[in-house]
Parts: structure tokens; sequence; C-alpha cells
């Protein structure tokens, strides 16, 4: 499945699946604008993305580390 910013959802479920031990609020928006990009599947403009974006993003990726935790 090829992502893209508009998949927020997904990409947090990849992120996390990746980086299981990381926590998502511990990032800066460039680190996590890095990692987004090197997903193997993620394929959109990687100048296409804004800080609401990547909130969602980093949102959804907690949401799983969080849900892990539990």
């Amino acid at each position: 499945m090829k992502l893209t910013w508009q998949d927020s959802e997904d990409i947090g479920i990849e992120l996390f699946e990746k980086y299981p031990d990381i926590d998502p609020l511990t990032l800066r928006f460039t680190d996590l604008h890095q990692k987004i990009t090197e997903l193997d599947d993620f394929e959109d403009n990687p100048a296409a993305s804004n800080e609401g974006i990547l909130e969602a993003i980093q949102m959804a990726w907690l949401e799983e580390y969080q849900d892990a935790r539990d």
C-alpha cells in the first residue's frame, strides 16, 4: 500500500511497527518528517507536509504506542 500525507493513521501504525520503543512525543517534527519519508511505502512529495499533518501522524503513532503499553 502506498502512503501519502493524507494517510495519517496508516503512517502512525507503520511508524509504531518500525520504531516500537520510541515515544513519538520525544521527537522533533524534523525528525518525525524524516522517519515518515524514509518509510518504504511512503510515496508523496516530502515538501507537501505541514505542522498539522505531522501532528496528526504523531497523534496516530502515540495512540498505537500507548495502546501497546496498556
